[in-house]
Formats: C-alpha cells, structure tokens, sequence
C-alpha cells in the first residue's frame, strides 16, 4: 500500500508538472540564498581571522594614564620635547621583560606624531625610535640597510610612494617654521606590513633611540612596551602576570591584550552571517507559501478522489502520508537543485564578497549546503501538513458527491 501511495503522490506532482516545478522552484531559491550567504560569511570569518590572528599574540603594555584609555603609538603632541608624564621607565621594562620574556619577544618603543618636510611636500608621521638590537627581529626590509647612527632611518613603503623617497633620500623631521628641524638620510625602505597592533609601519619613520632622545628628549621614557608571544593561548597568563607585578601598590600600567580584539571582530561577523542568513530565509517562508497553495489546490481538485480511496478502505494515515509525500517529493527535488546552484553561485559571491576563494571548500564553509537543504525539506515537509491533515479528515459520503 505504501508503494502504491507513493505512485500517488508521484503522479499527481507529474500531472501538475509546471505548477509543481514553480513551487519547488521557490525551495532552490531559498536554499540557495542561505547556502550563498553563509558560505560567505564563514569565507569572510576564516579570511579575517587568519590575517588578525597573525597579530593577536601581541600584548600593549602603556603607563596606566588615569583614565583606563589606549591612545595609539604615535598619538603624542606636535612635535619638540614631549611634555606628559604618562611612560614607561626602564626600569619598569626591565620588570615587564622578567615577567614575559619567557614567553616571547620583548622591546620597548618611542613614538612621536611629526612633521616630516621633502622639498616642497610637507606631511606628518609616527616618529619611532627603536633599540639597535630590536630593530633587526620587528622591522622587515624590502631594501636597504637598518639604521646605525643617529642621522639614518627606515622609512616605510607609503611614505616611500606619497613623498617619492628612496635609498639615499633625505628629509627633515619637524616643523621648519618653528626652527626645530632635523635631516635625516633613508638607508632603507620596509616591506609592506598592513594593519598590525603593534607599530604601523607602512607609513612610519624608524630611527634608533638615539635619534629619538636627540630630537625629542626623554632617554629611557618609553610610550610603550610590546610583547610578541609565541603561542598566542599564554596571553591571558602573560597579561595576569605583568598586572599583579606592576600594579601590586598602585596601578602603574594597563595592559591591551590584542587576542580580545581578534575574539570581537570574530563574534560580530558571526552575527552579521546569521542576520543575512536571516534575511535570505524569508525567501523559504515564500517558498512554504508556495508550497501550502500547491497542496490546497491539490486537495480540493482531488476530493472526489480521495472520497473514493476512503469508501474502499483507505485509512485516514493514508491519505495524509500521500499529500505529506508530495511535498517531501518537492522539498527534496527543489533541496537538491538547489545545493548544485549552491556551489556555483555560492563561490561566485564569495570571490566578488571577499576576494579570495580560499576557504571555499572547508567544512566551515560547506556545512551550509547541506544544513540550507534540510531546512528546505522540513519547510516544505511543514507546509504539506495542514493540507494533509484537511484531506485525510474529509467525509467521503461528502467527497463522492463532489463535482
């Protein structure tokens, strides 16, 4: 009987071919869409998350300034002698370097905000002022040479472009009008970092402390001391450390821990993936619609028939599983079309969305062809329900009699 049934439910959607085809149509639509959405988004996490992971083992260690904020490396005055208090001593360095250096890579900076003056073009950049021996393991070069005096810096690639400068350019650090000027020579451009935590180099100027502390003042005054762990799980353990050593009496020191950033801009685009799939879904809340009309125009152009299954014994569990048939025949017709288009849309949207199909093919990324299609089947499976249960619940005297 169930065969039989079956053959049923498979006849009538063949009967009703182009109608059945538009409702399972509104399915591969459906699946379609939150398949392309969240392939995008998983795409678009994976793709954020191995580029910030690269720098969330740093930790930011700042004299604490009262007020519990992070002003960014370079965020000094105008130039000339810097005037705040807010640093870190050597002698606290040395501390944090006890603490963490275990762990990682430890170096403390200087940084200045200035005006820089090539010829007729004037602009500002981050001063930064490094130890001789730090220089070497956090700045990268694309040419040249690291600075060795204190009239040589390393420049980097965006200042290279904006101000024309290469191997062997000069330009003065500072304000001419106010007469506080110092030229330097560029021994050497650094390779193109992007976005980092720790010192953004693309478009700053890099001495040794020596030049710094000639121009700027405050030998051993550090605006910030940097901590590159090797495995990025010891930041909490790191950071507790440097606390509870530094601040014992007072606080003395806030420590920014770069991880926390990473776990943010992850759990945001994992709420922007779900809100879009969201919004994609409502075209399956369309597709049921579709669905439940197909099966009520079914039922009612089937009464007669149905009176006749239920007079010669047909139970009603019957009759329901029939209708419930036809819209699993759909669902499943309209799921299966719809993950194929899926995998070819899908990448086309992640390639145009974010650039880069490298992630494509991994589970996190594919899980959402199969979970979009079982959403589809339970919708349509859902859909079928009332016009089942209506079927099945009909009087046959009263089904017979229908023209």
């Amino acid at each position: 009987m169930k065969d039989v049934i079956l053959q049923l439910s498979v006849r009538s959607i063949r009967i009703h071919f182009l109608r059945s085809v538009l409702a399972a149509l509104g399915i591969v639509i459906g699946v379609v869409a939150i398949s392309s959405m969240g392939m995008m988004g998983a795409n678009m996490t994976l793709s954020v998350t191995e580029q910030l992971s690269k720098m969330g083992n740093i930790l930011l260690v700042r004299a604490y300034s009262g007020g519990g904020g992070f002003g960014g490396p370079g965020s000094g005055g105008d130039g000339g002698s810097r005037t705040t208090e807010d640093f870190i001593t050597e002698a606290q360095f040395k501390d944090i370097q006890q603490i963490a250096g275990k762990y990682g890579t430890v170096y403390a900076i200087y940084s200045q905000s200035d005006t820089i003056d090539v010829g007729t073009k004037k602009g500002r950049s981050t001063i930064y002022g490094l130890k001789d021996e730090d220089l070497p393991g956090i700045v990268q070069l694309s040419e040249g040479a690291y600075p060795r005096s204190t009239t040589s810096v390393v420049i980097g690639p965006t200042i290279a472009d904006r101000f024309g400068l290469k191997v062997g350019s000069k330009l003065e650090i500072g304000d001419p009008d106010k007469g506080n000027t110092t030229t330097v020579r560029v021994v050497g451009i650094m390779a193109e970092r992007g976005i980092s935590m720790d010192i953004n180099t693309d478009s700053a100027i890099i001495g040794n402390q020596k030049l710094f502390t000639g121009i700027y003042g405050g030998e051993e005054q550090y605006n910030q001391v940097n901590v590159i762990l090797k495995d990025i799980n010891d930041s909490a353990t790191v950071k507790q450390a440097i606390l509870d050593r530094m601040n014992r009496k007072e606080e003395t020191v806030t420590v920014q821990d770069s991880s926390r950033m990473l776990e943010s801009i992850t759990s945001t685009l994992g709420t922007m993936t779900t809100f879009v799939m969201a919004i994609a879904g409502i075209s399956l809340l369309v597709a049921a619609t579709s669905i439940m009309n197909v099966m009520m125009m079914s039922v009612t152009e089937r009464i007669r028939e149905i009176g006749i299954m239920r007079s010669i014994g047909t139970q009603k569990a019957e009759v329901r599983k029939m209708f419930i048939y036809e819209a699993g025949i759909l669902g499943v017709i309209g799921a299966v079309i719809g993950a194929a288009f899926s995998l070819a849309i899908g990448y086309l949207v992640v390639l145009a969305m974010v650039g880069s199909t490298d992630y494509f093919f991994t589970p996190q990324s594919l899980i959402y062809v199969p979970s979009a299609m079982i959403i589809g089947i339970v919708i349509c499976l859902i859909s079928g329900v009332y016009p089942a249960w209506r079927a099945s619940n009909l009087d046959p005297i009263e089904a017979l009699r229908a023209e």
